[in-house]
């Protein structure tokens, strides 16, 4: 790198929930020196109030338009979350980074030249597939129950949603002269995704990974390597992993480019994924109306920090006949302390650059996250869904690990699909989500990723067993 950094501990800075904050720059956290840049952003959290019920007020259409309104801004603002809380060094930086992007989402060319990878690389449109066996699996004793369908984003390219953000961002880098992309990834799917795409358009990759994952998820450390990547290690997990690759962007902003996977950061970078993954519930939206002449009625994806959930849910906000549900990650149980159920737990606060509501303790220092799906633990969550969240037209519920393997299971025996342990969560909530809905309801679920790379963690916790039989070996701490 460029320069060498020095870690930078800011003091932890309460925020009333009313609190009105500098949309440009969040002065407080603003620090001097490029070398204080990448931690200043890494390490500022601001503890507020207690966590929100999850049960949701619909919004009404004057609601929703505003909040439409609110979300469309070039502020990054989805009302009190978002934002720009970066030092003065890099906000020309992601200036330059803002502009590009709503540059090529009205350049005909990139549009066209995007749509063509989406098609021919990636391999899109992705079926929305009638779980046949699984919709039996439901019904109640009347042979009553809703139809469950299957949004395949794990039949993409490198096997998961993640690349339809990853070709399309590392086009914009390289219409920006950018030669070096740097990443994090947590389960490696979007390691992959970026690894994939920067050989298709002849990049330098480094993927940031930690040790932890880096055991969990070791084929996909070997398809990242075969791809040309550098996978660089470093303690930890997932949230570790971003500050690093953090700090190696900063290192050389004139040449590297940080390719970030999930709707989080400072603006502009969670539009950004939220508009290069909203082709999924564009897709929906026209799939189901082919399929069934309407809407879908239950729209469901898990939450990790939101990529897959915005890329589901953003073509729907407007229409309140949908709702749309976010299933977080209860790793041993809420109130174990153990799990990655940040809307439900968190309360608000600034992490790497943006506000949200994140996992942290009394003293506004983060809690380390939890949770058998590997890409779902991250302390914090998109500033879109969270604003979404509060707002109530997202709502909020969380599985625990245990109930997510058992949908990995019956997923595979029902239906032959093998989803991620991530995708696993939201397929989970069926078990509750099911007995409440009426019979012939449309349910989607985003099926985001593949699960051959969960394959040895749920048959070591399982030894090949079925879901509730008593050879099942649970899941605990």
């Amino acid at each position: 790198m460029a320069c060498n950094l020095q870690t930078s501990f800011l003091p932890a800075l309460k925020f009333p929930a009313e609190a009105t904050l500098d949309k440009r720059r969040g002065n407080a956290l603003v620090v001097c020196s490029v070398a204080s840049a990448a931690d200043s952003i890494m390490t500022a959290s601001t503890p507020t109030g207690s966590a929100v019920v999850v049960r949701p007020r619909p919004l009404s259409r004057r609601e929703v338009e505003t909040s439409e309104r609110k979300m469309t801004g070039t502020t990054g603002k989805f009302g009190r979350f978002g934002g720009k809380f970066v030092p003065e060094t890099l906000m020309t930086c992601l200036s330059k980074l803002e502009a590009e992007f709503n540059l090529v989402l009205h350049d005909p060319e990139f549009q066209e030249e995007l749509a063509t990878a989406l098609r021919d690389y990636v391999g899109r449109e992705t079926p929305l597939y009638f779980a046949q066996r699984l919709t039996d699996h439901y019904k109640n004793e009347s042979g009553c129950g809703p139809e469950i369908y299957l949004k395949r984003e794990d039949l993409n390219h490198g096997g998961a949603h993640k690349i339809n953000n990853a070709i399309a961002q590392a086009m914009i880098a390289k219409r920006m002269g950018r030669t070096s992309i740097v990443a994090a990834t947590g389960a490696g799917q979007h390691g992959v995704a970026t690894a994939a795409a920067c050989a298709k358009l002849s990049l330098k990759c480094t993927i940031v990974m930690g040790t932890l994952d880096m055991e969990r998820q070791a084929s996909n450390v070997l398809l990242m390597k075969l791809l040309g990547a550098e996978v660089k290690s470093v303690d930890g997990n997932f949230k570790n992993a971003t500050s690093e690759a953090i700090r190696e962007w900063v290192g050389n902003l004139e040449t590297n480019y940080f390719l970030i996977g999930t709707a989080v950061g400072p603006h502009p970078c969670p539009s950004m994924v939220r508009e290069f993954q909203s082709i999924i519930g564009k897709e929906t939206r026209r799939q189901a109306m082919e399929r069934w002449g309407r809407k879908p009625d239950v729209l469901v994806a898990c939450v990790g920090s939101g990529s897959n959930a915005l890329g589901l849910f953003h073509e729907f906000i407007a229409d309140e006949d949908v709702r749309m549900i976010g299933v977080e990650a209860a790793g041993f149980g809420l109130e174990s302390g153990k799990h990655s159920a940040t809307l439900a737990k968190g309360e608000v606060g600034v992490y790497h650059g943006a506000m949200s509501y994140l996992l942290q303790d009394e003293e506004g220092q983060i809690v380390g996250p939890h949770s058998i799906g590997v890409g779902m633990e991250y302390p914090g969550v998109s500033p879109e869904l969270s604003f979404l969240k509060e707002t109530g037209r997202v709502e909020s519920y969380s599985v625990t690990d245990q109930e997510a393997v058992d949908a990995y299971q019956l997923l595979c025996r029902l239906e032959g699909i093998f989803p991620a342990l991530e995708a696993s969560h939201a397929l989970a909530f069926l078990d509750k989500l099911c007995p409440t809905l009426p019979d012939g309801g449309k349910v989607v679920v985003n099926c985001s990723g593949r699960g051959d790379k969960d394959a040895p963690t749920v048959f070591r916790l399982t030894q090949g067993s079925s879901p509730g039989d008593n050879k099942r070996h649970p899941v605990s701490p």
